[in-house]
């Protein structure tokens, strides 16, 4: 089942270097200049559902693929209101901000590449 997609519309210079860094924020479309600069962009293509992915749903970041570990709390609801939310490729099983998600290592500069206009972002059970 997709709980969620979107295609990226823009990656900022500073995205990049916090994807490297293993933090990915995402923004919808429409974002403060300010966030804006320090996120990845995009355009939803598939809502959020009601139901909140479960610890192991599937992450699908251009071609890049990990796993769930931990959501936050406010994390759904906010990517529904706003399209945002904090990834943290960390492997923690906790989130430390209740607006975040956690999930598996990834090869980090291998994402940062892939991220690109027009690739696709996908939340799976």
């Amino acid at each position: 089942m997709k709980h969620f997609s979107a295609v990226v519309t823009q990656v900022s210079p500073e995205a990049r270097e916090l994807i490297e860094g293993g933090v990915l924020i995402l923004f919808a479309e429409g974002a403060p200049p300010e966030l804006a600069e320090v996120s990845v962009l995009h355009h939803v293509t598939t809502a959020p559902t009601a139901e909140v992915p479960a610890v192991g749903s599937r992450l699908n970041l251009a071609g890049v693929t990990t796993r769930i570990t931990a959501i936050g709390g406010y994390a759904w609801k906010k990517i529904g209101d706003i399209g945002h939310v904090v990834i943290n490729f960390n492997d923690a099983t906790a989130t430390p901000r209740p607006g975040e998600i956690c999930v598996g290592a990834v090869d980090l500069a291998a994402l940062a590449t892939a991220l690109t206009p027009g690739a696709e972002i996908s939340i799976e059970a």
